[in-house]
């Protein structure tokens, strides 16, 4: 996304108790000074609300030029440092092993080359990392996503625009349980857990190997 469209994303989706209710959740299982990675992190919601913790490190990528130049302000207005960088999940611009943890968050079913971005999150996980995806499910009904909508805090025609979107265009890129196991069984992970989450799921991953020690 860029110029307008990611603007309007960025509005749509700045839903300040729910990104601090994520990121409550995947703080509970971060040691103090992990090394974070979120994948595709638009306007920079969550990785701004990792960061606020202050002894984590965070750095987002995102191919969109917009959405770095929104996260980057957002971060800054927040008084936190994330370092956002422009770049592709199947050609990360990071050394092997750099991350504790690896996120993506509503992102993974736009990639154009999502064998190629598994194999990039497992290679910037250092051994023992752990990575998480959590998506829309394919299968999510009608009603599971006018309830999801309800629940943003938008209205009138972005109501509309964003329900419209869902059905046309968010739920034909999505993958189904079956799918999204297939595609990790074929990647250097080659396994995964898979739980459901609302009209989502979450994919949890692994690194094979040691983790590091690192301060409770």
């Amino acid at each position: 996304m860029t110029g307008f469209i990611a603007t309007w994303y960025a509005r749509i989706t700045k839903d300040e108790a729910r990104h601090a209710q994520t990121a409550a959740k995947l703080l509970a299982t971060l040691p103090r000074g992990a090394r974070v990675l979120e994948v595709a992190p638009g306007p920079g919601y969550l990785a701004t609300a990792l960061a606020k913790r202050g002894d984590l490190s965070v750095t987002g990528l995102d191919v969109s030029e917009s959405f770095v130049r929104i996260a980057r302000e957002h971060a800054a207005a927040e008084g936190v440092h994330v370092d956002f960088r422009q770049g592709n999940a199947s050609a990360m611009p990071f050394d092997d092993g750099a991350f504790d943890f690896v996120t993506c968050h509503a992102a993974f079913k736009n990639f154009t080359d999502p064998l190629g971005a598994l194999g990039e999150m497992h290679r910037v996980l250092a051994p023992g990392g752990r990575a998480t995806i959590a998506d829309l499910r394919k299968d999510a009904t009608p009603a599971e996503v006018d309830a999801e909508i309800a629940m943003m805090k938008i209205s009138g025609l972005a109501k509309l625009w964003t329900r419209i979107t869902f059905r046309t265009f968010l739920l034909k890129h999505a993958y189904t349980d079956a799918a999204m196991l297939d595609l990790v069984a074929r990647s250097r992970f080659g396994t995964c857990e898979l739980v459901h989450d609302g009209i989502g799921f979450e994919v949890r991953l692994e690194r094979e190997g040691q983790a590091a020690r690192r301060s409770a």
